[in-house]
């Protein structure tokens, strides 16, 4: 019988992937990683992660299902991984995705050291994500429900870890996930997705920045493309690029944040027409089948979680990808995840982290 260490994070998603384990005859030990230390705060909002309320729910699964459960403190290491990059990013005038970092170091990384440990063949989490084998290499593939997809974080695996990762959720949809645990008596069967970043519940980054670094973000110019002046901003830790609302400077047309320079503390606002790229450029390269990119292939590259994914011509280059999309498409933010997907549309190919895009080609 294989032994499968469960990661559960108290609600509906790991709860159901333990609940179909063990009905598959896996022997199930479940955990919660202890992430943050605002943990110990009850949940305010009922969209939070990691709170004691949810470790509670992950033990009361756990312990209805027969399972072993432990609570793994990994506090210093979600600082160091997670916390402190999205704190520097933020400050650097970049919009960083800490989900990708946390699944990267902590899931996908510590929690196997955790597995390894405790005897354990391989760690399945709440991921709405599949993995399929062919011929001995392993590749990631979308959820079946593509509301509930969650490939795109998930682009930094590795042939070794998916050969010991289990998605029981992706072949199900959300709502199969909570009718299931309803039918089990879960107590979290209706409980909210969460919805924010765990650590910044009330979705205030640019507060929880300067209570975590002691540091104020002083007012600066918006300005132009050109370089005039337009207005005041607030502190660049309050703008990410492509933002529109919130701004408050009046104008004709819609605008919309360009770039965000630290240096000289200001952020450049364009209207929409002039915020069209076709180039973009990655770093931090992860590449599922372990090989790099000897020549161009053709792929579909997702910019945004919430967006579909365009066709593109992608290039790599030592640890860097260049990606000439067939079409103009709105600039993304740097710091945010560069997704690679074969063009089944299904099949996750790897990824980077954006550094910059532009616009190389006329009209």
């Amino acid at each position: 019988m294989k032994k499968v260490l469960v990661a559960m994070s108290g609600g509906v998603d790991s709860s159901v992937a333990a609940l179909l384990l063990k009905e598959q005859g896996y022997d199930c030990v479940g955990c919660t990683m202890r992430l943050f230390r605002g943990e110990d705060e009850p949940a305010k909002t009922g969209k939070t992660c990691c709170s004691l309320e949810d470790v509670e729910d992950a033990r009361s699964v756990a312990y209805r299902l027969g399972m072993p459960y432990y609570v793994f403190n990994l506090t210093d290491s979600f600082e160091d991984c997670v916390i402190r990059p999205f704190i520097e990013s933020y400050a650097a005038g970049r919009t960083p995705n800490p989900c990708i970092d946390c699944n990267r170091y902590l899931k996908f990384e510590k929690l196997y050291e955790r597995a390894q440990a405790l005897a354990c063949d391989a760690i399945a989490t709440g991921h709405y994500a599949r993995v399929c084998s062919d011929g001995g290499r392993y590749r990631l593939k979308k959820a079946l429900d593509p509301g509930k997809d969650q490939s795109y974080v998930l682009y930094s695996l590795t042939q070794e870890q998916l050969q010991r990762t289990l998605f029981p959720l992706g072949e199900l949809t959300k709502q199969q996930a909570r009718e299931l645990a309803g039918q089990h008596g879960f107590l979290n069967a209706d409980k909210p997705d969460s919805q924010d970043i765990c650590f910044v519940p009330d979705g205030d980054y640019a507060g929880f920045i300067q209570r975590s670094t002691g540091r104020s973000f002083p007012e600066g110019d918006f300005i132009s493309p050109e370089g005039k002046v337009l207005g005041r901003h607030r502190g660049i830790i309050h703008y990410t690029v492509g933002q529109r609302r919130g701004l408050g400077v009046s104008a004709k047309a819609p605008l919309y944040v360009a770039a965000i320079d630290p240096v000289n503390n200001t952020v450049t606002l364009t209207e929409e027409e002039g915020f069209q790229i076709d180039t973009v450029y990655a770093d931090r390269v992860n590449l599922i089948s372990g090989e790099p990119l000897t020549e161009p292939i053709r792929a579909r590259v997702k910019l945004r979680y919430r967006q579909p994914e365009r066709p593109a011509t992608v290039e790599q280059d030592g640890d860097r990808l260049m990606i000439r999309f067939d079409n103009l498409q709105r600039a993304p933010a740097p710091g945010q995840a560069a997704v690679l997907y074969a063009e089944d549309g299904e099949t996750v190919l790897g990824g980077g982290t954006i550094i910059s895009s532009e616009r190389r080609r006329a009209g």
